[in-house]
């Protein structure tokens, strides 16, 4: 019973990893963040070099920010799919009497980590 329980966790593993590499493919591919032009009380007003410059600067910061995300979850993934690989290989040298503690805690470990992989590609909201 433990190695069907193994073995469908390899199996999830794995699926997660294709999701998770069809994710941050798409992710890259998206369009850039765009920063709504700051509120103008006055009507027909020419916008001020300050109003451009802060447009600017918000513009500049989330675009870092959103490229160390980008950064990040690449990797994160990287490292999910090495332990997604070492777990794999730790099943297969088992057999179904014998389970070792490694394997659990790094599944566990690849379970906490597709999790926040999950989160940062939602993205700050």
């Amino acid at each position: 019973m433990p190695f069907i329980h193994f073995r469908r966790t390899s199996l999830l593993v794995a699926a997660l990893i294709a999701a998770l590499t069809v994710a941050v493919w798409s992710q890259h591919q998206t369009t850039p963040l765009t920063v709504p032009p700051a509120d103008r009380s006055g009507l027909g007003t020419a916008p001020t070099d300050e109003d451009e410059a802060s447009a600017r600067l918000a513009h500049d910061m989330a675009k870092k920010a959103n490229a160390e995300r980008h950064t990040a979850l690449k990797n994160d993934t990287e490292k999910l799919l090495k332990l997604a690989v070492e777990l794999k290989a730790d099943v297969d040298k088992s057999n179904e009497n014998l389970l070792s503690v490694d394997v659990v805690k790094k599944a566990e470990e690849i379970e906490k980590l597709a999790h926040s992989v999950k989160d940062k590609m939602k993205g700050p909201n």
